[in-house]
């Protein structure tokens, strides 16, 4: 049994029977998934939980954390939606997925892409195939990462290589769009990547090298890759772009809308309770950018609001076809930009410029809030209940440590005393039967002296309550010992 708060047009798919087509408030929904639920009865609770729902226009998909999917099929657009909810059949177990414009992909946990859709597949757009399979060089075959933009499907391997696979129309792959319109192959975009961030509503994309630096192609009629004023009057960015003026600060998150994007930033000057803020770029009228602004914005600017209290933390914030939801740790869903749905879960359906706070149900769970998560569809809007398990942490751990960079980091305290991070993580988050199996792991590594592994394991992708956060970060400042 999960629950799910949900409002918005609730038609295409159909996702909850007998509601009406705009369900303009936020209501708690009982979500039974039958299949799922008889599957393996000896399953416990916590596996038939959702761990993600993904939506556009293509379809609605829930993601459970047995690594089983169901998906909705937008009524408007395909015959099987008939068959809804259909269970996806792949026989590998799924950790994400992403939902496009007119396409769908599936990672699954051995690394492999599994994709369908017009843009992807068109002699047969029903059925999943294997998209990882079809990336000439065998040595990066092996997917961490996927994104599917508007029509076009993003990759980011192991070796930190982007590829690209789909539609070029605008040069959302980084490619002249005459010369390659389309490809039905993954090609190669950029090396030396460390994210990828594009939206199942958008045709184009960003991707964040090793550095820190920004890149974006595709269409950018409306300021939306924040390339500036000097570069407004291209409508098409056929070449990977590097975005300067990028506020200072580490860049956790990129969400893309149709015509507007949204950045998080996290301040790394400040070691205890680092302050997050958001950036906005793009179309005003429609969207709203979070600011009493009536013209587009072509570089990303700070979304200011007394809403964003000073001991306020982001923790989620997704961005829909023209709307966006943020949730924050004091509770607080806000919202801005089209409303005509109900997507940002107002009665009177108003588009909002500003931000907004949007009153929510009472939760019926007493977890910290930083285990809700935010999914906005193409005009819809998703809150859902999944706590981040231990085992999903273990196996991020034993991931990082195999990799050699990353092995047992440790942190020099002010008196040249050496705490061991993962010393730290053990006694935070992982029962003692983990502890055992993580640490004989750990025993025969070297020591490393670097806070890489710390912000990766505590980034936004963690969901860590940023109370736990600070206190790590107060026990390595004031060398208490373990």
């Amino acid at each position: 049994m999960n629950e799910i708060i949900f409002f918005g047009q609730n038609e295409y798919p159909k996702l909850f029977k007998n509601e009406p087509y705009k369900i303009k408030k936020p209501i708690q929904f009982k979500f039974e998934n039958d299949e799922n639920e008889n599957e393996n009865e000896n399953e416990n609770e916590n596996e038939k939980q959702i761990k993600q729902i993904s939506s556009s226009y293509f379809a609605t998909i829930f993601l459970f954390k047995n690594g089983k999917a169901i998906e909705y099929l937008n009524e408007q657009y395909s015959r099987d939606s008939k068959q809804n909810p259909k269970k996806i059949q792949i026989e590998e177990n799924i950790q994400k997925v992403s939902v496009g414009h007119q396409n769908v992909a599936i990672l699954t946990t051995e690394g492999n892409v599994f994709a369908k859709g017009k843009d992807i597949n068109p002699k047969n757009s029903k059925e999943f195939i294997n998209i990882s399979s079809l990336i000439e060089d065998i040595n990066d075959r092996i997917i961490e990462d996927i994104a599917c933009g508007g029509n076009a499907l993003y990759l980011l391997t192991s070796n930190q290589n982007a590829y690209g696979i789909g539609l070029n129309h605008s040069g959302q792959l980084g490619f002249d769009s005459e010369t390659l319109p389309k490809t039905q192959k993954p090609i190669l975009m950029m090396k030396n990547v460390s994210k990828i961030f594009s939206g199942g509503n958008s045709t184009y994309i960003f991707l964040l090298d090793s550095n820190q630096e920004l890149f974006g192609c595709g269409w950018s009629n409306f300021g939306q890759l924040g390339l500036g004023e000097s570069r407004k009057q291209e409508t098409k960015i056929q070449k990977l772009t590097k975005i300067q003026n990028i506020p200072k600060g580490k860049i956790i998150n990129i969400k893309c809308g149709s015509i507007h994007s949204i950045m998080l930033i996290e301040d790394e000057n400040q070691n205890q309770n680092p302050k997050r803020k958001l950036y906005s770029c793009g179309n005003w009228e429609v969207n709203g950018l979070g600011k009493d602004e009536d013209e587009d914005t072509y570089e990303f600017t700070e979304i200011k609001s007394s809403l964003f209290e000073n001991d306020d933390y982001i923790l989620d914030f997704s961005c829909g076809q023209y709307h966006t939801l943020i949730l924050t740790s004091n509770s607080k869903l806000i919202g801005f930009g089209y409303n005509a749905h109900g997507e940002l879960g107002t009665e009177d359906i108003k588009n909002q410029l500003i931000p907004i706070q949007i009153e929510l149900p009472k939760l019926r769970f007493n977890e910290d809030i930083s285990n809700y998560h935010i999914s906005c569809g193409y005009d819809n809007s998703f809150i859902y209940y999944s706590p981040r398990p231990f085992s999903n942490l273990e196996e991020d751990l034993i991931k990082l440590f195999q990799r050699k960079e990353f092995c047992d980091i440790s942190f020099k305290t002010k008196n040249g005393e050496i705490i061991e991070a993962h010393k730290l993580i053990l006694k935070y988050r992982l029962n003692q039967n983990q502890i055992e199996k993580l640490q004989e792991i750990i025993s025969n590594k070297s020591i490393k002296e670097s806070n890489q592994l710390f912000e990766m394991i505590y980034s936004n992708n963690s969901k860590i309550n940023p109370k736990l956060y600070s206190e790590i970060k107060e026990i390595i400042n004031s060398n208490e010992k373990i």
